[in-house]
This record gives structure tokens, sequence and C-alpha cells, in this order.
């Protein structure tokens, strides 16, 4: 965003979150293979990326972003792939029926695969082994060859994804989108729930829409909108030698891109405004992302948000708030505030996931689904309360039918999170409480236009 910007400033800054590679000389190697290899995304989609969050700080539309906690190697494979994507699309439905505005949707998948730790190593039985920091940095069995930060598993990340880029923009425009296709997004798991049925009901009423859409002459031959949709991807960026090798000038404005993924985001561990992360987010033209925690000092916010958006784009910067179930009322509205004040356009999200994290009685990282629809509740009171725009809702889930959340309409206990936890690294929503959220959020969203029409006919 600056002509004094350089790809490789960061490298000058403070840095946390980041392997201590034992072979730099390695690292350096891939790194050479890394900025041979093609973009994943191009610039012009970033850009219209952008433009489609412009219109959610607008309050014209709604971000839907979602996927894995941490994508892996062993569970690749297009059925899991497929499985995610028809939740997403499942509850963008949901939500543009609450919401009566565009969704839009961008999956934490082809590239989300690090993941910041609490601390550097982690010890078992008495033995002291690096902390498992994603599979593109190392291995998550708890061994010393596995635990070594290997920089040949950032080729194996760039394939991977490059592969899942592909599969998405195949469902994407390829049909597997196509509105007349509604009842089949419905997994066999959820199908017999209460939130399958209500979907299922929701999904009946979308078919009569079209058959008069139809018989008006609009259908997915004359309208492309009904057959295909827009899916972009995002993911933290964590790893900045990585997102360094993929950063591109886009031959048609020479704006340096990140070609990594649509989207970037900075974490909550890493939001320092003189840290290497921001030195780098700050330069490439993607929209980007900011975790902002319930330790997020106002004046640090309004540092970030002048350092990564100066020229006050819409939709350059979503504000992704996690907070925690108990603090979310209480911590979110100085911020709004603040920025309100500024005259800062952005986006403003919540993640409802990473607050709310707990040990299970038996012994499990977990997720009280209770507590993660309090804080999605809490953040949409807030913004009504302060007249803002609740823009969007940021999740880990998956398609999969994993037991990693208690709670929920299927009721999922402490002694049931054995049963099928997959995860890599943090609990994860599976398809029926996703769909849950999506009602839930549908609810709040029509609540919100409704008090905003209130506002505008007592103004006139």
């Amino acid at each position: 965003m600056t002509a004094k910007w350089m790809p490789d400033g960061w490298r000058a800054k403070p840095i946390s979150q980041v392997p201590d590679y034992p072979e730099p000389a390695k690292l350096e190697e891939v790194e050479r293979r890394l900025r041979a290899f093609p973009p994943l995304v191009f610039a012009g989609e970033a850009r219209r990326l952008t433009e489609r969050l412009g219109a959610v700080a607008e309050g014209q539309a709604f971000l839907l972003q979602g996927g894995d906690c941490a994508e892996s190697f062993a569970e690749f494979n297009a059925n899991n792939i497929r499985d995610t994507f028809r939740v997403m699309l499942q509850m963008a439905v949901v939500l543009t029926f609450g919401a009566a505005c565009p969704v839009v949707k961008v999956g934490r998948m082809a590239g989300q695969f690090a993941k910041p730790r609490s601390a550097p190593t982690e010890t078992i039985g008495g033995v002291e082994l690096p902390s498992y920091r994603g599979d593109n940095i190392n291995g998550i069995e708890f061994t010393p060859e596995a635990r070594k930060p290997d920089p040949e598993r950032l080729v194996q990340a760039y394939n991977q994804s490059a592969a899942t880029l592909n599969l998405l923009r195949a469902f994407a425009q390829g049909g597997f989108a196509d509105l007349h296709k509604v009842h089949r997004w419905n997994l066999d798991f959820v199908s017999d729930s209460a939130q399958g049925n209500r979907y299922a009901e929701l999904a009946d009423r979308l078919s009569e829409t079209l058959e008069f859409m139809a018989a008006c002459g609009l259908t997915g031959d004359t309208t492309p909108q009904i057959r295909e949709t827009e899916f972009f991807t995002s993911h933290e960026a964590l790893l900045l030698a990585y997102e360094q090798a993929l950063t591109r000038v886009d031959s048609l404005t020479g704006q340096w891109y990140d070609c990594s993924a649509h989207m970037l985001w900075i974490g909550d561990r890493t939001r320092q405004p003189d840290g290497a992360h921001v030195e780098f987010l700050r330069g490439v033209g993607n929209p980007i992302g900011l975790k902002c925690g319930p330790t997020m000092p106002t004046d640090d916010l309004l540092r970030l948000i002048e350092i990564l958006n100066p020229q006050n784009v819409p939709g350059r910067l979503t504000l992704i708030a996690r907070m925690g179930h108990d603090k979310v009322e209480a911590k979110l509205p100085p911020l709004i505030r603040a920025v309100a004040r500024s005259g800062a356009k952005v986006v403003w999200s919540c993640d409802p996931m990473h607050g709310n994290t707990i040990k299970s009685s038996t012994g499990y990282k977990t997720r009280p689904f209770d507590r993660i629809l309090a804080e999605v509740r809490g953040f949409f009171a807030v913004h009504q309360a302060e007249g803002t725009h609740a823009g969007g809702v940021h999740f880990e889930m998956t398609g999969q039918d994993v037991t990693e959340c208690i709670g929920g309409a299927q009721a999922i206990t402490d002694e049931r999170l054995a049963d099928r936890y997959h995860t890599h690294c943090d609990p994860r929503l599976n398809a029926s409480q996703s769909l849950e959220l999506a009602f839930l959020i549908a609810e709040s969203l029509k609540r919100e236009r409704l008090a905003a029409g209130k506002r505008v006919a007592q103004a006139s």
C-alpha cells in the first residue's frame, strides 16, 4: 500500500510464532523453489473480494467465513473438501433468507495449515519437544523426528492448496452450487435432525421461488448467479517466509499481492504494530483481517487501522472480534465507538470460537456450543445498541460428522467427545451445529434489518 514497502521488509522487524528451522539453508532453497511456482490465486480475484467486502462494510452484505481450524495432510481428500463446501452453501442459503442481502463466502481452506501456539514446547511423560505448529511446519506425532520443523512441508502444503483450490473452483462454477440442487446439500447425518428438517423446509420454499422465477424467464441459463457462486479462500498469514515466496507484482496495477490466498489475517498473538506480521501485510493489496481479542487496547486498534488501511478503502480491513461469551458485551463497545469516531470503514466480524475454549472433564479441548451462541448473540446485541452493522461471522467447522464441541441440538456430552474427535488442533463445529448457528445468525440479521428500517422511518 506504499512505495516504501518491499516483500522482505518484515525480516528486519521483531517476529513471534515462527518455528526455529534447524537447517536455514534448506529453508532458503525451498523459498527459492516456491518463488518459481505459479500463484495460487490472482490479483483480480483478491480485488473482487475487496469489492464484495466493501458492500459488507457499508451494511449491504454479510460475511460468512469458515472452515478447518488447521488443514492436515492426513485428512486431505475430495470428500472432506466437498462436504465442508456443501455446509458453507447451506449456511449461505439460510443467511441469505434471513438477511435479505448478499452473503460473501470465504473459506478457511487451501492454506490454513499453520497455527499459533501458547508455548514453543510441550512436555509429555517428562519428555519436552517442540510444539506442533501445523502440518506445513512439523508433524503432530510426539517424536523428535516428527516435531522437527521441515521446510519441505511447505511444498506439500502448496501442492495440497493448489489441488483444493482447483476442486473448490469446480464446485463453485461447475454446477454443484446450482440453487436447484439445494436439497442435495443436506448431509445424511444431518437430514434427520431438527436442523436438517428446518433446512429442508427452507429448501422447499427456495424451490418454489425458483419455479416462479423460471416462469418469469429467470433460469440458470439466463441468470448465472442461480447455477454458480463466488467462493474465496483465506488463512492466517503466520509463516511469512511462505507468504513472501508467493507474493507477486500485479501486471495490471503494479501493486504487490500475496497470491497464496484471496484474504489473509493477522492473529491476536501477532498483531504488534511494529512487528513483522503487520509490516508484511500492510504492503499487499489483498483484503486483510485482524483478530481483536479482549486485551486489545483502543489506541493500538486505531494505530493498526491506520497502518493497514491508510487510504480507508471499504473492504480492505475486517476486524474479527474474538472476545469470549462473558466479555463481548463489555470489551467490544469501546472498540466499536472508537472506530466509529475515527471514521474508519471496516467490516466487523465475530469469531465466537477462540474465546470459548475449555478443557472437558474427560481431558479433551472443547468448546461449549451454548457459549458460542452466547457470544454471537452478544455481538449482534452490541452492534444493534451502537447502531452499527454486525457484518460477519468467522468460525471453525467441518462437514465431517465430528464430536468436538459439546452441546447443540445433538446434545454432545463430554463423554461423547471421544466418539469422533478428529481435529489436529482446535475443536470444530460439525454440520448440524453449523446449521444451528446459521439459523441463529439469520434471526439476528432479520432483527437488525427491521430495527434499521424503523430508524429510517423515524428519521423521515
